[in-house]
Order: structure tokens, then C-alpha cells, then sequence
């Protein structure tokens, strides 16, 4: 009894610290924390609560290629980072246009002309002369492989291909780089939008239709930045299809009522629980407090854009993790009604509705994966909470309340009543043959 009296204190002790770093985060050093859903760097709004800017940008081209709507998303990509957009989405709409959305940015029209510009890729000598531009680039790739005789290490590397005039301009350009080591003038810039990408040294001529740029590249890097380069020969231009400015003001109350609505439907679902299951219900509540302690370290250390519909998403999962709580506690309760020992009837119970909210819960999370592959804006972000909160609630309601229960009976907390059985019903039926 007593090492399952310790076994209860400790889950309860942890799910309390949980929560507690969910809420206000926690710090180990100076340099490295786990921030909490109060903190300015821990959860981020979407756009539908911070207001911000939402445009969509159409292909001024007929059936353009994926690959060139990756280069595209690529591009609008880098440019917000380049501004400082970090918490800006870029996502494809159909074949043809994207989507980017813009939290705190309400000057849509300077948006548009920054993001919709078509692309400059230059290249550069040290002196800041453009040699040439991307439109001279007819391929760029990432690759793998040796870069050098002699040296049997492999590393990652970008690779490049030039139209003939990029060849001639770009065989003169490392002639004169080539001439310039001895002052270390020796490098060739390529730049996006007037922001550097890289800037690789020459140590002699290319007079070739191809050349690689070597560095110590990580296969995202590498990958990165031949997609960039690639992206500067876009063939075409983008056209505005939508903007939409959605007002901050309008997303404060949205949001104010949304975690109301959350804290009354939670409140409601821990008494319901406690009511009618007892004290099934009342180890139900710690393992919810678990699911809500673990999805909100989740949502502010992974900085997952919080939208209404997200919130919906993380709702709808507390709902299908108490759903999950019923489907046992009703079969533990046949199996009392059978005469079974409450031990037997809760492993019986747990074991035979297991094959249930498994199912239930898998077709909801395929809908859900769907929904964040395929979705954009705020339909991704629904379906990436409602992920998220499935599988949390999966392991809240088959492991920790399990584990709780099983404390529960080696401290002889043993009366079928407290386990949701009606005492005129314990002990009372029994199975007989015959005719009816």
C-alpha cells in the first residue's frame, strides 16, 4: 500500500510541475529555458487573433510547374525573413497562387509591393559590380559527393549551370577574382533582393558552363541555397489576387472569449467525470490535467501558431480524450456487473475497449493530417492542434489513467460503488439457463 501511495504522490507531483512550466516556463541556465504559454517567446498568435495582412498572389502564367510554385513559396519565404517577418506563413492555394499571411503588419500596400516585386539575383565582384543575374543561371542543385581530387571525404555542395552568355560573363568575372588573392578581393558575391546569400572565394578561372560552390554546408543549408539560386530565374511575374487587413482589435476579443469558452467547457468536463464516474472519473480529471499540461508545453516551445480554429482543435481533443475515458470506464463497469473483482475488472476493461478508442481515435487523426497537409491558413492550423491533442489525449487516457487506477486498488481502494458501479446492482445479477 505504501509504495503505491508514493507511486500516486509522485504522477500527481509531476502533472503539477507540468503544468506549471506550461503556464510560466522554466529556466535551468541563463542561456537555456523552457518557455511557458505566458511568456513573450513562448506561444505565437495567428493572424486571426494578432491582426495583421493576408495576401494571396496568382501565377501571371497559365499552368505553371510545381517546381516553380516551390520556388516561388521559397522566395516569399526568404523575403519576410529577411524583414523580420519570422511568425509570417507562406503557404501554396491550389496550383497556381499563395497565400501569405502577416501578423502586426496592417500596411498592406507596402506588403504587396515588397512581396510581389519580381526577383533580382545578382552576382557580384568584391567591388559590388554585378556580373551578372539569375536570369543567366539555368539550373542550381544540392548535391553530395567529393569536391576535390585527392580528398576522400564527401560533404554537401551546391551546384550551378549557365546559359552561354553566363558562361563568358562568369569566366571573366573568376579570371579577375582569381587575379585579386594576394589582396583577398578573391570572392564573388550572389545576392537575392540586395541580402547576401553567400560569398564564395576563387581561387582560379572557371571557363566552364557549370561550377560548384563548396563550404561546410548541412544538407538543409545546401539545399536552402541552391533552391534560392535557382528561384532568381523565376519566368514569371506574381499578380494579386486578395488582400485582406484583419483588424488586432477583433482578434483580442475573439481570443478573450475563446480561452473563456475553453476554461468553462474544461471545468464542466472535470465535474461531469467526477459525478458520474467517481473516482475513475476523479483519476480521469489528473490524467486531462496531464493532456492540458503537455499540449501547452508542446504549443510554446515548438511556436506553433495558435488560430481560433486551432483552439477548436484543442478543445475537440479534450473532448475526444474524456470520450475515450468513457468507452473503458463503461466496459470496467460491465465487468463489475459481471461479479469480477474490481482489479480484474479494470484490466478487463482497459484491455476490451482498447481495439475501440483506438480506432476512433486513428480515423481522427488521419482527418487531421489531412487537414494540416493539405489545409492552408487557419485550416492547417486546426488540424495541426487537433493533432497534436489526439495523441496527447491518447496517451493520457490509456496510460496515465491506467497507472493511476492501479494505484488506487494497491492502496485497497477497492468499492465497486467508487469505481461508478450503483450499489443495488453490485453482487446482484447472476447468469441462468432455462427458457425466459
Amino acid at each position: 500500500m505504501s509504495r503505491s501511495l508514493v507511486k500516486f504522490a509522485a504522477i500527481i507531483l509531476v502533472i503539477a510541475a507540468l503544468l506549471y512550466v506550461g503556464v510560466y516556463g522554466l529556466d535551468f541556465t541563463d542561456k537555456y529555458r523552457i518557455p511557458g504559454v505566458m511568456d513573450s517567446d513562448g506561444i505565437t498568435q495567428g493572424l486571426d487573433l494578432k491582426g495583421g495582412t493576408v495576401i494571396v498572389f496568382r501565377a501571371a502564367t497559365t499552368d505553371p510547374s510545381e517546381e516553380d510554385m516551390d520556388n516561388v513559396v521559397n522566395l516569399l519565404r526568404r523575403r519576410l525573413d529577411f524583414q523580420g517577418y519570422t511568425e509570417a506563413s507562406v503557404t501554396m492555394q491550389g496550383s497556381n497562387k499563395v497565400r501569405v499571411e502577416i501578423p502586426d503588419v496592417q500596411d498592406s500596400d507596402t506588403a504587396v509591393e515588397t512581396l510581389g516585386a519580381t526577383a533580382q539575383l545578382e552576382f557580384k565582384d568584391a567591388n559590388g559590380n554585378t556580373i551578372m543575374t539569375g536570369s543567366e543561371v539555368t539550373n542550381a542543385s544540392s548535391e553530395y559527393g567529393q569536391t576535390e581530387q585527392g580528398i576522400s571525404r564527401n560533404s554537401y555542395y551546391i551546384s550551378m549551370e549557365f546559359t552561354p552568355e553566363g558562361q563568358q560573363k562568369f569566366s571573366e568575372a573568376t579570371r579577375t577574382a582569381a587575379a585579386a588573392k594576394s589582396s583577398n578581393m578573391n570572392y564573388i558575391t550572389i545576392e537575392m533582393d540586395g541580402n547576401v546569400l553567400t560569398a564564395p572565394r576563387v581561387n582560379e578561372q572557371i571557363d566552364s558552363d557549370s561550377c560548384i560552390i563548396t563550404g561546410e554546408f548541412t544538407a538543409d543549408e545546401a539545399s536552402a541555397l541552391a533552391a534560392n539560386i535557382k528561384s532568381g530565374q523565376l519566368p514569371f511575374s506574381l499578380a494579386v489576387d486578395e488582400v485582406k487587413v484583419v483588424s488586432a482589435t477583433l482578434g483580442e476579443e475573439a481570443l478573450s472569449k475563446a480561452i473563456t469558452a475553453g476554461i468553462i467547457g474544461l471545468i464542466l468536463v472535470l465535474l461531469f467525470m467526477l459525478l458520474i464516474y467517481r473516482l475513475q472519473g476523479l483519476m480521469a480529471d489528473f490524467a486531462l490535467m496531464f493532456y492540458v499540461a503537455v499540449v501547452l508545453i508542446l504549443l510554446a516551445n515548438f511556436h506553433i501558431n495558435i488560430t481560433l480554429p486551432g483552439i477548436a482543435g484543442i478543445i475537440l481533443a479534450i473532448g475526444m480524450a474524456v470520450d475515450a475515458n468513457v468507452v473503458i470506464f463503461e466496459r470496467v463497469k460491465e465487468e463489475l456487473k459481471l461479479g469480477k473483482t474490481v482489479r480484474s475488472a479494470v484490466d478487463a476493461g482497459f484491455h476490451r475497449a482498447l481495439s475501440a478508442v483506438i480506432d476512433s481515435n486513428v480515423t481522427t487523426i488521419i482527418s487531421a493530417v489531412i487537414l494540416w497537409w493539405l489545409g492552408t491558413g487557419t485550416i492547417k492550423g486546426f488540424g495541426i492542434t487537433l493533432f497534436m491533442g489526439i495523441v496527447v489525449s491518447m496517451i493520457s487516457a490509456i496510460f496515465v489513467t491506467r497507472f493511476l487506477l492501479k494505484q488506487m486498488i494497491g492502496m485497497n481502494v477497492k468499492n465497486p460503488w467508487l469505481y461508478g458501479l450503483n450499489k443495488s446492482k453490485t453482487g446482484s445479477e447472476s447468469v441462468k439457463g432455462g427458457k425466459a
